[in-house]
């Protein structure tokens, strides 16, 4: 996966379904202090997959980039340590 990022996203705001535009990527719950273990998460050929620890159902939406979430904001950007 050299050159790929994984991208991580979060959900503050509680929504029960998050679009994103990639497959494969990193679920973090809520933002820190209220997160859970980073979840890697593959849909494969699916369009769908439900996170296990925050029960998010995230939605594959191909006219989305890769940073882009519907709704907006669920882009987790981590603080340096």
């Amino acid at each position: 996966m050299a050159g790929h990022p994984i991208h991580h996203f979060q959900n503050d705001a509680g929504h029960p379904t998050i679009k994103v535009g990639v497959r494969k990527f990193m679920c973090v719950g809520a933002n820190p202090p209220f997160d859970h273990p980073h979840e890697y998460l593959d849909m494969g050929d699916s369009s769908e997959i439900i996170c296990p620890y925050c029960s998010t159902l995230y939605k594959y939406d191909a006219s989305l980039d890769a940073v882009q979430t519907k709704p907006d904001g669920c882009l987790f950007a981590a603080t340096a340590i």
